[in-house]
Formats: structure tokens, C-alpha cells, sequence
């Protein structure tokens, strides 16, 4: 039977420990107890660890042997535009368990002022959010998640593939472009907030050095483009 993962708060030798809600769900949802073994990330390496100690709001750990990752060495940055936090949150748990490595929130042109606002104060639960989804599909490294950014931070990449999702876009697809690139491992991809990107906002991307793609005929939700592209993408990098 595979183990429960869980990824360390904090680690010192032999030694880890996950603290705060995190330490709390285990021990009280999932009632864990001394000596119950489970498999612990801890500074990105996967190690046997057995349940030594659980307090308020802290669960240590005594850590065993490394256990093989197999973890893909690939590299996806999504950077995506600020929309509905509700759907925000989905689209970071949904990209998470895809495998991207970093997710960087964006303030466009289009962003609602009041989430574009509010977009600061949620950074930390959508790091909660992307944690547990790592947990979840096993992941081995928890994706990075910036503060919220403006356009010309956001794409100031220098990966050997970034790619723009344009509704505007009617000749070169997804596909096309990953086809072309088959031997790009460090890619960027930007989704555009609810009523798509401006035109001045493809320029600067065009202007940048980013190609823009389409998914197809139809009008996407944002979340929806953003998990559709991020699957068509690590379908190539695996």
C-alpha cells in the first residue's frame, strides 16, 4: 500500500517536523500516532520517517532512509493572469497536481481592480493550497508561488520557450509550437484574465519575444484554459 506523503516544515539531520494546520490535520483528522511511518520530504528528498512525537499544533518525525523520486526534471512557469478567486484557487490546486514549477499571479489590464486589491492578501493561502495538492499527487518540490506582478516582471523570462495563449491567435496552435520546440525543458506559459488580454498587452508580449497560440475555436473560461494548456505542456516535457 503506498504511503501518505507529507512535505517537512521544518528539518535538522535525522530530524523533521510539519507544524500549524498542517501538523493539526494530520493528528486530529487523521488521527496519525507514535511509531505510524509515512514518507517525508524533506529538503526536496523523499526519506521514510516514523512518527516520534505529536504536540499542539507540531508533529516531529524521526527520518530513515532516502527513497527514490523519480521526479521529472523538467521546468513549466505559469504565469496567470489574476480572475475570480474562487476559480483562481481550483486552477492553482489543478496546475499544481499537473507538475508546474512555479506560478506567478498577474495584474493585467483587465484584472478587476477590487481582486487586483485583494490579490496580496491571498498569496499565502494559495501556497497553503498549492502545498496540499503537493502532497496530494506526491509531488516532490511544492511549486513556487510569487506575490502578484505587473506585465513587464511577469514575462521579463529568459526560458528557451514562452508562449502566450491569445484569443486573437488563428494560425499557429499549442501543439504546432510545442512540436517545433520538441527539445524546449524550460517553458513559460501566460493565460490572460477574463476578457482575454489587450492588444496592447500582445504587443508587449510580442515585442518580449513571446509567440502566441491558440487552443482551438472555442471560448475558454480562464481556469479551464489554464489546466487545458497546462496538460498539453507537460504532456510534451514528460
Amino acid at each position: 500500500m503506498t504511503r501518505r506523503r507529507w512535505i517537512a516544515d521544518e528539518v535538522a539531520g535525522n530530524a523533521a517536523a510539519i507544524v500549524g494546520p498542517h501538523a493539526d490535520h494530520l493528528a486530529r483528522v487523521l488521527r496519525a500516532r507514535v511509531g505510524q511511518k509515512f514518507d517525508i520530504v524533506a529538503n526536496g528528498v523523499i526519506r521514510s520517517g516514523r512518527v516520534s512525537t505529536i504536540g499542539e499544533s507540531r508533529v516531529e518525525f524521526e527520518l530513515g532512509e532516502e527513497i527514490a523520486s523519480g521526479s521529472v526534471t523538467t521546468s513549466l512557469t505559469l504565469i496567470l493572469a489574476i480572475f475570480k478567486f474562487d476559480r483562481m484557487e481550483w486552477a492553482i490546486e489543478k496546475a499544481t497536481e499537473l507538475g508546474v514549477a512555479r506560478i506567478i499571479p498577474l495584474i493585467g489590464h483587465r484584472t478587476d481592480a477590487h481582486l487586483a486589491s485583494a490579490a496580496e492578501k491571498r498569496v499565502e493561502r494559495w501556497r497553503r493550497i498549492a502545498m496540499q495538492a503537493s502532497e496530494q499527487s506526491r509531488r516532490v518540490v511544492v511549486p513556487e508561488i510569487s506575490a502578484p506582478t505587473r506585465l513587464r516582471d511577469a514575462t521579463a523570462r529568459t526560458d528557451s520557450l514562452k508562449i502566450v495563449l491569445s484569443e486573437a491567435e488563428e494560425q499557429v496552435s499549442l501543439p504546432d509550437i510545442l512540436t517545433e520546440h520538441e527539445n524546449s525543458k524550460q517553458i513559460s506559459l501566460a493565460i490572460g484574465p477574463e476578457g482575454g488580454w489587450t492588444q496592447d498587452e500582445l504587443d508587449f508580449f510580442q515585442k518580449e519575444g513571446w509567440t502566441s497560440v491558440s487552443l482551438g475555436p472555442t471560448i475558454l473560461r480562464a481556469e479551464t484554459a489554464a489546466i487545458a494548456a497546462v496538460a498539453i505542456v507537460m504532456s510534451y516535457l514528460a
